[in-house]
């Protein structure tokens, strides 16, 4: 098959193309190619820009959708003009498939800014005439990946925290390797068109379990005090203050913390069966990977 993969620079997408590019006819797209190639196929084009991504996605059977505009002050308003091209020039070019990796806890009805957008962003594509296959995952436990980064300079930076109450949320992690592994696998299946499938690791935890997991690793004791008051907008200036993450990125993803993240749709894992990585592992790969 024919396959193009939109957002093949960020951290789940430069990990789905070595499994894509031994059995497929590969072509990585992002705004620019990198300099890296490593033997992979690269166009230059803009999911946001229709004659762009019309070259692209020329003869291509099945398309991958990984953007996310996360990080600009017009995030949802990118994201769905994004969603919206892309299925305009994906049932143009005669494409039989689009994959999506969007995320859990969309059944909420209170949902934050960024868990909304990622939603609509699944509509939106759905809406054409393409069968869509939506992947929703938590946060993905990988080197590069904004959440996981952001746990992990915590750790790294602070010898106490003062938490806000999302640390108690419940959560399902999953790991960079699992979820690129669920993705290749849907390229082609015919019992995956036109469904939402939830994508989870093996252990449901908070975030406080997750940043004192990191913490073992790391070989830290961090001191954690849960108050009720620290509201979205003073957290992501805090996290500002003491991590790398841009403010940009941070508040939504903070403001995201509140809504549960948990799978409870099983039928992924008795199509795809994977023997998936645990939380610790994944964890302690990801600071390898990231130190390497």
């Amino acid at each position: 098959m024919r396959i193009a993969v939109l957002g093949a620079t960020g951290t789940v997408g430069r990990a789905l193309l070595p499994l894509l590019a031994d059995e497929h006819d590969l072509v990585a797209v992002s705004r620019r190619v990198p300099s890296d190639e490593d033997g992979i196929h690269w166009e230059a084009a803009d999911a946001t820009d229709g004659p762009s991504l019309r070259r692209v996605l020329e003869g291509v059977d099945v398309v991958y959708y990984l953007v996310h505009s996360l990080g600009t002050a017009d995030f949802e308003e990118r994201d769905r003009l994004g969603a919206e091209t892309t299925a305009r020039e994906a049932e143009r070019a005669g494409a039989r498939q689009l994959i999506y990796l969007g995320g859990l806890g969309d059944e909420s009805p209170d949902l934050s800014p960024h868990l909304r957008s990622r939603a609509e962003t699944a509509d939106i594509l759905a809406s054409g005439a393409v069968p869509v296959t939506t992947l929703r995952a938590a946060m993905v436990i990988g080197s590069g990946s904004a959440a996981f980064e952001t746990i992990v300079a915590l750790v790294d930076r602070l010898p106490g925290m003062i938490c806000p109450r999302w640390v108690s949320t419940p959560t399902q992690p999953i790991a960079l390797a699992d979820i690129v592994a669920y993705l290749a696998a849907a390229a082609g299946r015919d019992e995956m068109l036109g469904r939402s499938f939830d994508a989870g690791g093996p252990d449901v935890m908070t975030y406080r379990e997750m940043i004192e997991g990191i913490a073992r690793i790391r070989g830290k004791r961090p001191l954690i005090v849960e108050v009720p008051v620290l509201t979205p907008q003073l957290s992501s200036y805090w996290l500002m203050l003491v991590t790398p993450v841009q403010s940009r990125v941070a508040r939504p993803l903070i403001e995201g913390l509140r809504n549960a993240t948990v799978a409870h749709d099983e039928s992924l894992r008795e199509l795809v069966p994977l023997r998936l990585t645990p939380f610790d592992a994944a964890a302690r790969e990801a600071i390898a990977a990231r130190e390497r």
